[in-house]
């Protein structure tokens, strides 16, 4: 992909379209600093349900992480698993 597919030639744009343009991209940074905020809240959400359990395990006298586990956060991590719970924004 080259510069020009993604960046228009602002040597020809006017003040009113670079201060528009300016202002869109403002704007997207605000929402996608957003959604980024809310992903980090439910990572830390599921974090410490996450820590709740093996604090769980080890207090029953289990194993903190089996085998079974490793292969879950796998597939969680290779997309392969749709976290419960969770609905499209």
């Amino acid at each position: 992909m080259q510069l020009e597919d993604t960046f228009p030639d602002v040597g020809s744009m006017s003040d009113e379209e670079l201060k528009s343009m300016i202002e869109s991209l403002k704007d997207e940074e605000r929402e996608v600093s957003y959604r980024r905020r809310l992903l980090h809240g439910k990572i830390d959400i599921l974090r410490a349900e996450l820590v709740n359990r093996l604090k769980s395990k080890r207090d029953a006298g289990g194993s903190l992480i089996s085998g079974n586990d490793v292969q879950t956060l796998t597939d969680i991590l290779l997309g392969k698993v749709e976290p419960a719970g969770e609905e499209d924004d």
